[in-house]
């Protein structure tokens, strides 16, 4: 089984009351878990690889309960628990192992927050490989029910970064469409109501052959599991054994790869499934 890394202090810090995103999340995974790695805080240097310093700046700011968006509520301790956030998701990314942690990123655009997104965890994780572990070429694979807009929007003009989105659309953010292609760009729209078997079909039609063609030294996976059957926002039928497989595929696309913990919004059904994830990826 590969490494969980998180810290449980992510349960404490960026309290959001009856907020999707609710610490009871990462409460109830670590309650499911039986060994964990303690992850450290990434440092603002590393953060601002993707997002504005100004934006920084707004985050650290925050001295009460704000909607930094419709959205995105942050706290006073919204911060830390984002600093920590993108810290375990290098730290999974050094070690290949699954990052567990919130707030999400995915949605995080370069200057501001969205869909209850602070910083882009998984963003911030590949330009670390490629700053500082000199892996050249990365692909992300992200396989939340939602766009992962933020992370397209900062790798857009990259072509070191081959980004691929399998979603719900249309559907929120309302990105993510048909049209919505670049060279290294690959969005893979999906019908509501889609299960394993539509998830299966466009991952070895579409996505596989694109990321092998791009070849990456590493592939980072966004996983997020709202596309889930009993998932309260969204409308997909995607099944635990649907999450292991799609959790052991995209592990055999490149010689490494490491995980980010997305979305996924059942708590009666979120830790089998990040199970189903960790056995898949393992």
């Amino acid at each position: 089984m590969i490494d969980v890394v998180t810290h449980p202090d992510l349960v404490r810090l960026h309290p959001t009351g009856h907020h999707p995103d609710t610490p009871r999340r990462l409460e109830v995974l670590l309650g499911s878990i039986d060994e964990w790695v303690e992850a450290g805080p990434t440092t603002r240097e590393q953060v601002e690889r993707c997002h504005a310093s100004e934006y920084v700046d707004l985050v650290q700011s925050v001295r009460e309960p704000t909607w930094l968006d419709g959205d995105t509520l942050a706290s006073e301790t919204s911060y830390e628990a984002a600093l920590l956030a993108a810290g375990a998701s290098i730290q999974a990314l050094e070690t290949g192992g699954f990052a567990v942690v919130r707030p999400p990123g995915h949605h995080a655009l370069p200057n501001r927050a969205m869909g209850f997104c602070l910083f882009n965890n998984v963003a911030i994780a590949a330009r670390h490989a490629q700053a500082e572990l000199g892996l050249e070429r990365v692909a992300i694979v992200d396989w939340d029910v939602h766009h992962g807009n933020g992370t397209e929007e900062i790798f857009r003009d990259d072509s070191s970064v081959f980004f691929v989105s399998m979603h719900q659309w249309p559907f929120y953010p309302g990105s993510g469409g048909p049209d919505d292609q670049g060279e290294t760009t690959l969005n893979v729209p999906l019908s509501a109501g889609s299960g394993d078997e539509e998830y299966q079909d466009a991952f070895d039609r579409v996505v596989e052959p694109a990321v092998r063609a791009f070849a990456p030294d590493l592939v980072l996976v966004s996983a997020g599991f709202d596309a889930h059957e009993d998932d309260p926002l969204a409308s997909m039928k995607v099944t635990e054994d649907g999450f292991r497989e799609l959790a052991r595929r995209s592990a055999a696309l490149a010689p490494r790869f490491a995980a980010v913990l997305e979305g996924g919004y059942n708590l009666s059904s979120l830790p089998r499934l990040v199970s189903a994830a960790l056995e898949g990826f393992s």
